[in-house]
């Protein structure tokens, strides 16, 4: 699979955060602050006096510094200064940390940053104890709407809040269901076309193939493939300081009790992808399994993973539950781009911006993720499918892009972590995840209202 190996170690340190991330909800956040009201420039914020020759100054992570090399090989005239950082991974907040610093000294903002997470529109577009917005509003004029337009249906969500777009995806993680067709084929099973036939097979494999696996449990983002693609309103920020939390509701509990079902008979265990217990176990003995975009190359197509040999791994649509029309997806990742509105030289800034998600040199050529730009991600597919390591079209990824369930919102806090700390421990200790769900109701709504957060 070209390119999509450096995903491991980027998607490690990201997908815990991508709880913060976790992908799909457009937060309508109205009358919060935002700096469209007030806005004296003419794309919508105050604007520094510009300076059309200065520097520009682009945080990345350690992943994205290719994509500002890229930008640098095409644009050898624009003049910009790059500062790695964490990009806000495994629930760092440096990102915020650091804006606030900076409002506070009134200097020091950089022009673009990169950040991991998701939900950082959700306070980078509004005021901080009077003090301006660090996001810059991408859609009154400074990105072309052409642009913006050709992004895949909803994923610019995360980045919308009362309206207006703050930021640019750089990439998706839609959750598909990737599967082993040589083994099923062995097996003489049929791929699973709804979750009720996922749950029959894999109380099938338990009996006639104990050891194989269907998925797993046991990381943080869980709720996020599982939870989210069953329609469950534990995460729905329809507010800015507003959250629905609901895990009593009947999509919930069928998603628990389908795990719970699988985790008692062995075939979704309650064990990480990135851990060698997992290696140990399972290498060889993955049926399927439903996850993100990121899992082709960061597990199946890894020497240090699972390694599938080519022409093996397929991949199929979400599925839905029995009786619904259209299935829904979760989303574990993908980043998101924003520019300051403190930006001396805003021209330069999106340039940058609109080429590091946009440009066929980087998010096709370099990138190792799914491009969030439509275009651009269908030549990415094509590339993947030339590599001819797929036993199966990738049309399932291009599908489950636009499928992600927008009743799961971007609040300012991390479900991964509540996940991790509330439910992991009890579903390792042999508790049923239906009977922890008020639990993880308790723990989600405790969280949110330290996070001053009204909570329905």
């Amino acid at each position: 699979m070209v390119g999509i190996h450096t995903l491991v170690r980027s998607r490690r340190k990201a997908s815990t955060v991508a709880v913060m991330c976790a992908a799909t909800a457009l937060l309508t956040l109205a009358g919060c602050g935002g700096q469209g009201s007030s806005a004296n420039g003419p794309h919508g914020f105050p604007e520094a006096k510009q300076e059309a020759s200065s520097t520009i100054t682009v945080w990345v992570d350690a992943d994205r510094q290719a994509a500002a090399k890229a930008f640098q090989k095409a644009n050898p005239d624009t003049k910009i200064k790059v500062v790695t950082y964490d990009g806000s991974a495994n629930g760092s907040n440096s990102f915020r940390t650091k804006v606030q610093l900076f409002d506070r000294a009134g200097s020091g903002w950089p022009d673009v940053v990169f950040s991991s997470q998701n939900n950082d529109a959700a306070w980078a577009s509004q005021k901080s104890g009077g003090k301006q917005a660090f996001a810059a509003v991408l859609d009154k004029g400074l990105v072309p709407k052409d642009t913006l337009s050709n992004f895949t249906q909803g994923s610019l969500n995360p980045c919308t809040v009362d309206g207006r777009v703050y930021c640019l995806r750089n990439d998706l993680a839609q959750a598909v269901l990737w599967y082993d067709k040589s083994l099923l084929e062995q097996f003489g099973y049929a791929v699973p076309t709804t979750w009720e036939e996922y749950q029959a097979l894999g109380e099938k494999v338990a009996k006639e193939h104990p050891g194989y696996i269907i998925g797993t449990a046991g990381d943080a983002w869980t709720p996020e493939v599982f939870m989210w693609a069953s329609k469950c309103q534990a995460n729905d920020a329809p507010g800015p300081k507003s959250l629905t939390v609901k895990t009593d509701s009947t999509e919930c509990k069928r998603a628990a009790s389908m795990l719970d079902a699988l985790r008692q008979n062995g075939t979704v265990p309650v064990v990480s992808v990135f851990t060698p217990e997992f290696l140990k176990k399972y290498s060889g003995k993955v049926l399927m399994m439903p996850g993100p975009a990121w899992y082709a190359g960061a597990i199946f197509n890894n020497p240090q993973s699972l390694n599938v040999p080519a022409g093996r791994l397929g991949v199929a649509a979400p599925l839905p539950w029995k009786g619904e029309d259209k299935a829904v997806t979760g989303n574990v990742g993908g980043g998101t781009w924003f520019i300051s509105s403190h930006s001396k030289n805003l021209k330069a800034a999106e340039k940058f911006v609109q080429f590091v998600t946009t440009a066929d040199d980087y998010q096709v050529n370099v990138a190792p993720g799914y491009p969030a730009y439509a275009p651009a991600a269908q030549k990415w597919i094509a590339k993947q499918e030339a590599s001819k390591y797929y036993a199966t079209p990738l049309q399932p990824v291009v599908t489950a892009a636009s499928q992600v369930w927008d009743g799961w919102g971007y609040p300012t806090f991390s479900q991964e972590a509540i996940w991790a700390k509330t439910m992991t421990p009890g579903i390792t200790g042999g508790k049923s995840i239906a009977d922890l769900l008020p639990t993880w109701q308790k723990a989600i709504e405790n969280q949110a209202k330290v996070n001053g957060y009204a909570v329905k």
